[in-house]
């Protein structure tokens, strides 16, 4: 079965959980530490359990693995570390059976500088390729063209004497930037794209997609006042200095952006996913999905910074929903780039915290992106600085640890050898704290995380006003976040309880609990009150004519 053959809504995306998966640290099969497709391939059972509508696998592309498969050197092929083509094409086609879609990274702004195309544009000033990156010549005294930073640290310019000239790489030096102002380059990777299209892909997460395009050659103002996560980067990293006025984030992007979507268009059931690092990037979300012709769906890192009160969690939820109009986002408390939730949240062994949060997540109006293991409350795992392998930790050490510690093995099996990921020492630790967070261990225990998560999950999908209704927020009060979700006839209202210790509010007199709520939702509905527990969850049912809620 392929993905159009899947019956269903062609917007399935559109509220849609989408469970990521980071290959390398999944199900080793083969003996060398090292996750694969084929481990993929063996744990869809327990994926579909979730509950969750699709996947989205991390890059398994030909790479150096610089920045572990980010960097790119052959967009149509699969690395052997984690197998081949044909491991893919079964991947996929086992996800279908089983109702999954598959979303697959894509990583448009840059390649490897082990890839074809830079090794020939690199090697002179006239090659036909010549202009497929952007090159530009030195200051007079020989600095670098202007003063934007990487993200990684230090300057985005890298000097290359082959061409005597400098090239830009946002990331890592051996991430060269593609040259998108070059209407060759867009057609070769529209045509990277078509080429998973072809083969049965349900969608693209995109990479860092606002920095497709660079601005004019100008030096980046500084910024005035340094704060966390706007941007994605902490505010110890130079990066995070400066106004990002020319390196990214142009109006040339947009035009990018439409062709893309004219492609994707030609694939219905198809969808994309934006990640958004920006200075606005509330604003670049909206801007990107608004129309229908750009961008399905976009996700930035306002809700993945260290905030956890529910004044900083409301705040981007409300300023999107007042700037995205039509536009569609999407949301994640975690991924492979951001220290695990429940360490960063300071919620590690909390379960009632951890429940809330899982709660927070699935009942915003938006699709989800889940990463795998925050379904058992993994914690960031402690690494020696000998263990890491991540460029970003071993530069910012010991501020910043990298983003090695929660990207380490999924636990399978608490009692067995490296958690029952691979028969060899992985290529990062099994930390002791997670084998007792192990699947297999949270299976047998009804009120695990991993039970409460398949089980909210299961109930969010009869939720039509969970998945795809509007959403109407109420002023947050004693730490409650109240909010309204609509579908049609079909009216939710949604309270989270944020608070250590109970709270009691005002609510419709027709309010009632629904019955096929999970018991993780335990708000009491009576007579006109709310009662919430502590770290409590409410959802009740009410007549879409009954009069409005003033918690």
């Amino acid at each position: 079965m392929t993905a159009r053959q899947l019956a269903g809504d062609p917007d399935w995306w559109r509220g849609a959980v989408i469970y990521q998966v980071y290959p390398r640290s999944f199900q080793d099969t083969n003996g060398d530490g090292i996750g694969d497709l084929q481990g993929v391939i063996e744990r869809l059972d327990y994926i579909a359990s979730l509950n969750v509508d699709a996947i989205w696998l991390s890059p398994f592309f030909t790479s150096p693995m610089k920045d572990f498969g980010y960097d790119v050197s052959d967009y149509r092929g699969v690395d052997p570390i984690f197998g081949t083509l044909d491991d893919f094409d079964r991947l996929a086609a086992a996800a279908h059976a089983r109702g999954l879609r598959v979303t697959i990274d894509q990583v448009l702004s840059h390649s490897s500088d082990r890839h074809p195309w830079f090794q020939e544009s690199r090697s002179s000033r006239d090659n036909p390729r010549a202009d497929w990156y952007v090159w530009a010549d030195a200051r007079p005294d020989g600095a670098p063209p202007t003063n934007w930073q990487s993200v990684f640290g230090g300057s985005a310019w890298q000097w290359d004497t082959r061409r005597c000239q400098y090239y830009l790489h946002n990331f890592l030096a051996s991430q060269p930037d593609l040259n998108f102002r070059n209407p060759e380059v867009v057609e070769a990777i529209l045509g990277e794209v078509r080429f998973w299209l072809e083969r049965g892909v349900d969608g693209f997460r995109l990479d860092a997609v606002n920095f497709c395009t660079h601005g004019e050659l100008k030096d980046n103002p500084p910024r005035e006042e340094i704060v966390e996560g706007f941007i994605g980067v902490r505010p110890d990293n130079p990066y995070a200095f400066q106004r990002h006025l020319h390196d990214k984030t142009q109006p040339e992007n947009l035009a990018f952006l439409e062709r893309l979507r004219a492609l994707l268009d030609e694939y219905p059931g198809t969808t994309t996913i934006g990640e958004v690092g920006d200075d606005d990037s509330l604003g670049v979300m909206a801007e990107y999905t608004q129309g229908g012709k750009r961008l399905h769906m976009c996700y930035s890192f306002n809700l993945l910074t260290e905030r956890a009160a529910p004044e900083d969690l409301l705040a981007p939820l409300t300023e999107m929903e007042a700037r995205i109009k039509d536009g569609w986002p999407c949301w994640a408390l975690g991924n492979h780039d951001i220290t695990r939730v429940a360490t960063r949240w300071k919620a590690a062994g909390d379960m009632a915290r951890l429940r809330l949060y899982l709660a927070f997540l699935l009942t915003q109006r938006g699709s989800v992106c889940l990463y795998q293991g925050e379904e058992l409350g993994l914690t960031e795992a402690e690494l020696a600085f000998e263990q890491l392998v991540d460029p970003a930790g071993i530069t910012f050490w010991p501020s910043y640890k990298g983003r090695d510690g929660c990207r380490t093995p999924m636990p399978w099996h608490g009692d067995e050898v490296h958690a029952g990921f691979s028969s060899t020492a992985p290529w990062l630790p099994v930390p002791d704290a997670h084998l007792g967070l192990a699947v297999n261990r949270q299976e047998r225990d009804p009120d695990s995380l991993l039970n409460a998560t398949r089980a909210l999950l299961a109930f969010r999908r009869t939720q039509p006003a969970l998945v795809k209704g509007e959403i109407r927020y109420h002023p947050l009060r004693d730490e409650v976040l109240c909010f309204e979700r609509r579908h049609g006839d079909e009216r939710r209202l949604v309270a989270l309880n944020f608070a250590g210790e109970p709270r009691s509010l005002s609510a419709p007199p027709e309010a009632r609990a629904l019955e096929e709520a999970p018991l993780l939702v335990n708000g009491h509905w009576a007579a006109g009150r709310l009662e919430l527990p502590a770290y409590g969850i409410a959802i009740a049912g009410v007549p879409a004519a009954a009069g409005p809620w003033s918690p």
